[in-house]
């Protein structure tokens, strides 16, 4: 049975601040040296705990950087854990980076074998499902040519297709829905939805907050690599949606406060509409 467990899971990146140097630079500027070019710490994700047992279909939310990819391609094996334990069980099947593992001067029809040995398939099983592939991609005789000449909207077709034709126990997906023009989008949600009712186990990132609301059970609020809530969907995507907005109106005030300072420092002198008013009562009084 498929579940995946993290205890205390952290994941921290070391960078230097200057990273692509020339070797003439990275001589006369001494920058061999700590001191010149000191090492920075980004901690991605910090005391990650969590239970995900099969049957729950779980979503992420979080603003970009929060570390949702990080997390998912934690999960997927692509990172190590610097601290803690991650215990994953089960055939992982990964629904990001979907572009990865083309041959631009191979046909469709190659494409799809090479990608599907990528993603774990044998010869035999990816020639079984070639035609179900093409088929669901759409794109006909197009398969018959180099797909170097491609647009972007018929790689991400044979990209999606090829990705999600497996059988996964557990399925990571990251913002898969957005795939090709409007008709496609409309298959391809459908496609995710039967993925994940064969799933046993699935952790979707997606900032369409409706698709979670309608595909999980399960949630989690991640900021700033922590998580910061989790539970039922429609209480933790309702907290997000809060600070979000607060967020935003936050951040107009800000740009308001400044524009008027901005102002200020340049001697302009409100407008008659801004001018301060007077209570003349008041001042007869005083």
């Amino acid at each position: 049975m498929a579940y995946i467990r993290l205890e205390n899971a952290s994941l921290t990146f070391q960078m230097r601040r200057l990273a692509k140097l020339g070797f003439k630079d990275y001589v006369v500027k001494q920058l061999f040296r700590r001191s010149k070019n000191p090492p920075i710490e980004v901690r991605a994700l910090q005391n990650i705990n969590l239970n995900i047992e099969a049957g729950t279909r779980l979503g992420v939310v979080g603003h970009n950087g929060a570390g949702k990819s990080t997390f998912l391609k934690l999960l997927a094996g692509v990172y190590p854990v610097t601290s803690g334990r991650v215990v994953v069980n089960g055939r992982v099947s990964s629904l990001f980076d979907i572009n990865v593992g083309f041959e631009w001067e191979a046909n469709g029809w190659e494409n799809i074998e090479f990608r599907g040995l990528l993603q774990g398939e044998t010869p035999k099983s990816i020639r079984a499902k070639a035609q179900e592939i093409a088929e669901f991609s759409e794109l006909g005789d197009f398969l018959n040519g180099p797909i170097r000449h491609y647009s972007a909207g018929m790689l991400v077709r044979l990209a999606f297709s090829v990705a999600t034709a497996v059988e996964p126990e557990i399925l990571l997906v990251d913002e898969s829905l957005s795939a090709g023009d409007l008709a496609f989008q409309t298959k391809a949600k459908k496609r995710i939805h039967q993925l994940c009712d064969r799933a046993e186990l699935v952790v979707m990132v997606s900032h369409d907050l409706g698709a979670l609301e309608s595909l999980c059970n399960r949630a989690i609020w991640l900021h700033k690599g922590q998580i910061r809530m989790q539970g039922d969907p429609c209480d933790v995507l309702e907290a997000y949606r809060e600070y979000q907005t607060n967020k935003g109106n936050g951040e107009a005030q800000q740009q308001e406060a400044a524009d008027t300072a901005e102002k200020v420092d340049e001697g302009d002198s409100p407008s008659e509409s801004e001018q301060p008013t007077v209570d003349f009562c008041e001042k007869r009084a005083a």
